[in-house]
């Protein structure tokens, strides 16, 4: 098996393309070695030193680690975890609770065409642009009092010292152009 590697725009992060689908429905998200339960994949690439994230895209899994680890020392084992994984036999992520995609919200009327339309230029321009740099950007809430999009960073995206230049020169460009109420987008944790 050859898993392809590719630089994200956040240098902590990393995209592995290991050539098959990995996550087809929904991306899957882990922040930690217990969020990794559901996952026995994700949970074999926690127990390797220096790893903080795992992103599971359609075909790709990103890679977040912290500062004090070099990639040229951990990439061999994260190459190697991957390789076994899918190999395995194993389900890449086991029956349970999945990410659906974006935060619930309340439908109140008022606000509910203004958030639909949200939710679309999210899913078809934003979020494809975004998986081809091994992140992800969900919808959060819109506060319509103040014109204010709240959206949620994940995988290489969420943390990225780029991202602010996504939200403020791209997304929250795209979204005013679209959507007059719109006045501002912001990242939430």
């Amino acid at each position: 098996m050859f898993i392809q590697t590719e630089a994200t725009p956040n240098p902590n992060t990393l995209k592995f393309l290991p050539g098959r689908e990995i996550s087809p429905n929904a991306p899957r998200e882990f922040e930690s070695a217990e969020d990794a339960d559901a996952s026995p994949l994700a949970a074999d690439l926690f127990l390797i030193d220096g790893v903080s994230g795992v992103f599971f895209g359609e075909d790709f899994i990103a890679i977040t680690k912290t500062d004090d680890f070099d990639w040229d020392h951990i990439k061999p084992f994260l190459l190697g975890a991957i390789m076994d994984g899918l190999q395995s036999g194993r389900p890449i992520v086991e029956d349970g609770p999945s990410e659906t995609g974006h935060a619930g919200y309340e439908d109140d009327g008022a606000n509910a065409e203004v958030i639909r339309e949200i939710i679309d230029l999210i899913d078809t321009r934003v979020r494809p642009a975004v998986a081809n740099d091994g992140g992800d950007i969900l919808f959060h809430s819109y506060l319509a009092d103040s014109g204010v999009v709240r959206l949620k960073m994940r995988g290489a995206c969420a943390g990225c010292p780029s991202s602010t230049m996504t939200l403020k020169a791209g997304i929250e460009n795209l979204l005013k152009h679209y959507i007059p109420e719109i006045q501002s987008v912001e990242a939430v944790e």
